[in-house]
């Protein structure tokens, strides 16, 4: 005598059309619906749309925990075997820029990488710029993008990502006193490029629809980012636009 255990229920999405059009094309989205602004996925409490598609995510994830439950303990020992093979207490390789070794390094139990640098000599004492351990504290997603010291060896500019979008709010450090200025520029690739005078930077934004990166800003550090100057726009959306 054998028994089977109850078949899973697969979770079914609500259908809920939703037309838009694009380059004069229009078409049906039926799960369009499942979609959150930014604001909503960072916000502490879920509004009415956005606990909808979190409900309707953990049956999912329900539904994929059943079905792969059979195999949870060859997952535990491939995911230990991989690991295992990754040292966890990594540098990379140091590179000279303007006076400074630059590297940056990760420590045993953390998941982020520290960054460094040493003045003159990589036997000089080492300078933390920032640890993406601490940065990283109280966010479920955590990602830091282009990091840009100023000429002058003053100023860290550097994007960080909290939602997975891959858009960067730059912020800027004062490697001299430790302060993070207050005033940010949202929303950008992460790229970001210094200005001679130590004291503006350039950046990219994306096309909202093609996400590629078209437009270049200029901002002066302490300033409002919505007095920022609008550089360069690149309208190929064959082409897409850097700052290095």
């Amino acid at each position: 005598m054998s028994s089977c255990s109850q078949p899973l229920s697969t979770p079914d999405a609500v259908k809920k059309p939703y037309e838009m059009t694009i380059h004069g094309d229009t078409r049906v989205d039926n799960y369009y619906w499942m979609r959150l602004s930014d604001e909503q996925k960072s916000a502490q409490t879920y509004d009415e749309h956005t606990q909808e598609v979190v409900d309707y995510i953990n049956l999912e994830n329900e539904y994929t925990q059943g079905s792969l439950a059979h195999t949870k303990k060859f997952q535990d020992h491939l995911f230990n075997e991989i690991i295992g093979r990754i040292k966890k207490d990594d540098e990379t390789v140091p590179y000279l820029k303007n006076g400074y070794y630059y590297y940056s390094r990760y420590e045993e139990k953390k998941e982020y990488a520290i960054y460094c640098r040493k003045k003159g000599s990589l036997d000089a004492e080492e300078e933390v710029m920032l640890d993406g351990n601490e940065l990283a504290e109280g966010y479920d997603y955590f990602a830091v993008g282009g990091m840009s010291v100023s000429p002058d060896n003053n100023w860290l500019a550097y994007g960080i990502d909290t939602l997975s979008r891959r858009f960067y709010t730059i912020y800027f450090k004062n490697l001299s006193t430790g302060n993070i200025l207050e005033q940010v520029v949202p929303n950008t690739t992460g790229n970001i490029a210094w200005a001679n005078d130590n004291k503006t930077v350039f950046y990219t934004l994306k096309n909202k629809i093609t996400l590629l990166s078209e437009k270049i800003y200029r901002h002066k550090i302490g300033s409002d980012p919505v007095k920022d100057v609008l550089v360069y726009k690149e309208d190929d959306i064959e082409y897409y636009t850097g700052v290095y």
